[in-house]
């Protein structure tokens, strides 16, 4: 179960063991936008070193927006490389057929695509894309997004952006992450933000900083309250022998008991 991914960028060789050091369960080095393009070819061929003999499961990359000149070549730098990886970050996916290009291109030891969904098109298409059996993963990529639309920042304004997100990460099986918080010296808000989402069914985030590895973990964590809560539903459950369920005068159905049980494991 994945909670957090922690950028690092691509053309900082001296972060990539500090941050596979960190608590996040999963590292993307960054080929796209930490990495300015003259420094492109340099920092490429920098994290295909780094991967290829890295002995870290849970560290990968993120590679350039299907519509350069570099993404192309980052994807043939990934299939002449022999290593397994736990994913390939795809920024700007705009529809299936980016990630029918990738699928084509990568062999599957290159790991399931981590599809980041940025902009109007891509959020329209989005059920297509997580149906795709490649996707395993996604991020909304909330700043982008209100680039390309012309909304602000506001909790508000990406309400319906990240409930869509949600339905389809959940019908397809995907781990859905919530957008980077930028600002490093707002702990409250980085809280606040990650609870919010987690209210709305987004259990992952990325991070932009170490800092907020621990953060994040805390707020996408559940409470002893919602531990011993869930506890005792999953027991009344099972006490009830497959008949009717009543805990507290009140009966509990499926989706009560499926949201007991997902609090059990995130807890364990």
């Amino acid at each position: 179960m994945h909670r957090s991914l922690l950028f690092v960028p691509g053309n900082r060789p001296d972060r990539f063991e500090k941050a596979a050091a960190t608590e996040a369960d999963l590292i993307c080095i960054d080929l796209e936008d930490a990495v300015a393009p003259q420094d492109k070819s340099k920092a490429r061929a920098t994290v295909m070193e780094y991967l290829a003999g890295t002995p870290h499961a849970h560290v990968s990359l993120r590679v350039n927006a299907p519509d350069t000149e570099y993404f192309q070549a980052d994807l043939e730098a990934l299939s002449k490389i022999s290593i397994d990886l736990p994913f390939v970050m795809v920024p700007k996916v705009g529809n299936v057929n980016v990630i029918n290009a990738v699928d084509k291109e990568l062999p599957e030891a290159c790991g399931p695509v981590f599809a980041l969904i940025e902009s109007a098109k891509g959020l329209v298409n989005c059920e297509a894309i997580m149906a795709h059996d490649r996707v395993r993963f996604a991020l909304y990529g909330a700043i982008d997004y209100a680039g390309d639309v012309g909304c602000c920042m506001d909790w508000e304004s990406h309400l319906y952006a990240r409930s869509r997100m949600v339905a389809a990460c959940v019908a397809f099986d995907v781990t859905l992450f919530d957008t980077p918080y930028t600002d490093v010296k707002d702990p409250d808000g980085l809280e606040l933000s990650t609870k919010q989402a987690k209210a709305l069914g987004v259990f992952a985030r990325s991070a932009i900083h170490p800092a907020q590895i621990d953060i994040i973990h805390s707020a996408l964590s559940p409470s002893a309250a919602e531990i011993e809560r869930a506890q005792r539903v999953v027991s009344a459950y099972e006490a009830s022998d497959g008949n009717v369920a009543l805990l507290d005068g009140k009966m509990i159905e499926a989706p009560i008991i499926k949201a007991a049980k997902r609090v059990l494991a995130w807890s364990s």
